[in-house]
């Protein structure tokens, strides 16, 4: 697995700067955290790493690719997923229609060459149908796949954003707040599911989250953003003794 390394960035939008001079060394294997105040710039740095953004100046680099240009398509073949804050699910389809689809944006063949190489295509499409069927028994979405995600509850359309992501095999998965807007039963489902997806499946994993008590419990590492800038880096434990961090972030809570 790659790191993930971010070199001095700055995103600046009509001058104002939504991150400044920004550096972070996300290490393989890992949960590393982001947390900070609203408008702190933590989204931003997700849109920045996953090609929705270009930073301003500085350099993004997971392994030996640099990110400063790529596109979000460039992102996922190289192993980047992101399931977002807000859920990017169309809402009419189910969801093994939700994710078949997702997954479909990584498969190898054309139209053209599903008509001139039948079989190939065919096992590949069987390939891709088995893997999200893996995915869905790893989320625990069995009882809902064949359900319209705009019927379900938003905790579980909140799993499902999370599933489709995994749809495209990541080594590195981008969560913005997986868990907002949920009640504490369904936080403690998404924690066991995002520490699975660290342990089980190899990934690493970079969270976003407002929850103080989630970060400090499952991240091996976290970073504090505030006003787009960098006041404190380490574990949980040293997270908690630095006072600009208890100034800004943690003494909110």
């Amino acid at each position: 697995m790659a790191t993930l390394k971010i070199e001095d960035v700055t995103l600046t939008f009509g001058g104002l700067n939504a991150l400044f001079e920004v550096s972070l060394d996300v290490q393989p294997g890992l949960i590393t955290s982001i947390i900070g105040p609203n408008g702190a710039g933590k989204t931003s740095l997700l849109n920045c790493i996953s090609g929705f953004y270009h930073p301003t100046a500085g350099d993004i680099y997971y392994g030996d690719h640099k990110l400063n240009r790529a596109s979000p398509h460039q992102v996922s073949i190289m192993g980047i997923a992101r399931a977002f804050q807000n859920i990017e699910l169309f809402s009419g389809m189910t969801v093994l229609d939700n994710l078949m689809l997702a997954r479909h944006k990584d498969l190898r063949y054309s139209l053209w060459h599903a008509v001139v190489f039948f079989g190939k295509a065919s096992r590949e499409e069987s390939q891709n149908r088995q893997y999200v069927e893996e995915v869905i028994d790893f989320m625990e979405l069995e009882p809902y796949r064949k359900k319209t995600v705009g019927s379900l509850s938003y905790g579980i359309q909140k799993r499902v954003e999370v599933a489709r992501a995994l749809t495209l095999a990541p080594e590195l998965l981008l969560l913005d707040e997986p868990m907002a807007g949920m009640n504490i039963e369904e936080k403690e489902d998404m924690v066991r599911f995002i520490i699975d997806i660290q342990k089980e499946r190899n990934a690493t994993v970079v969270l976003v989250e407002h929850d103080l008590g989630v970060v400090m419990d499952i991240s091996d590492y976290i970073y504090v953003l505030d006003f787009g800038e960098v006041i404190g880096a380490g574990t949980p434990g040293e997270i908690v003794k630095i006072p600009k961090v208890i100034e800004a972030y943690i003494g909110e809570e």
